[in-house]
C-alpha cells in the first residue's frame, strides 16, 4: 500500500486551481472546497449586503463587498467570506491582497460548508482579529455573533446588530426580513 502525504496548499497553489464553479480556499495548509451556493444562500446574501450597502452610506465606516474576493493572511491562508466589510482606505482599490483588515465578515452556512464555516474559518477570523463574524444559519433561521476573544457566540435569534467603531448608530436588521420566504 502507497500512503500519499497530503498537500500543504498555499494561497498561489489555490489560485492556480481551474475556475470550475468551485470555490477554492486554504487555511493553515488546509484545502477548502464549496460548490456553487444554493439559491436560499444567494438569496439571504442579496438582502444582507442590500442592507448593509444601504447602512454604509448613512455611516461611512467602510465598504461592504462580496466573494468571490482573496483575502490572504499569509502564504498559507485565502479565503473567500461569503460577504464582509473593510474600511476600505487601505491600498489600490483594483487589489485584494490590501484587504486585510476586515470589520466584519459573514459567512452563510450551506449543507458542503458547515465544519470549515464554524471551525476553521471561525477560528481563522478570530485570530486575525475580525471585529466581528457572522455565521448565518438560513436553515435554522438565526445568525451567531463571533468577536475576537469569544469563548462562545451570541445567537441573535431576533435582530442581527452591528455597532462598528467611528459609526453614530448600529446596524440592526430584523432576521424576519432577513429570512423571508
Amino acid at each position: 500500500m502507497v500512503m500519499v502525504a497530503p498537500i500543504y496548499w498555499t494561497a498561489d497553489m489555490v489560485r492556480a486551481l481551474p475556475d470550475d464553479g468551485n470555490r477554492y480556499e486554504t487555511v493553515y495548509g488546509e484545502l477548502l472546497v464549496s460548490p456553487s451556493p444554493r439559491r436560499l444562500h444567494q438569496r439571504v446574501a442579496i438582502r444582507l449586503s442590500g442592507a448593509l450597502l444601504e447602512y454604509l452610506r448613512r455611516e461611512p465606516v467602510g465598504e461592504v463587498l462580496p466573494s468571490p474576493a482573496d483575502i490572504e493572511w499569509g502564504p498559507d491562508v485565502l479565503v473567500q467570506p461569503d460577504l464582509f466589510v473593510t474600511d476600505g482606505t487601505k491600498g489600490d482599490p483594483q487589489a485584494w491582497p490590501q484587504l486585510d483588515q476586515l470589520l466584519l465578515a459573514i459567512e452563510i452556512l450551506s449543507p458542503s460548508s458547515l465544519r470549515a464555516d464554524r471551525l476553521t474559518k471561525r477560528t481563522l477570523y478570530q485570530r486575525a482579529g475580525v471585529s466581528m463574524f457572522w455565521i448565518v444559519d438560513a436553515d435554522a433561521r438565526r445568525v451567531e455573533a463571533w468577536t475576537p476573544l469569544a469563548d462562545d457566540c451570541v445567537v441573535q435569534a431576533t435582530v442581527i446588530r452591528w455597532h462598528p467603531a467611528g459609526a453614530s448608530v448600529a446596524f440592526e436588521m430584523s432576521l424576519a426580513e432577513l429570512f423571508a420566504d
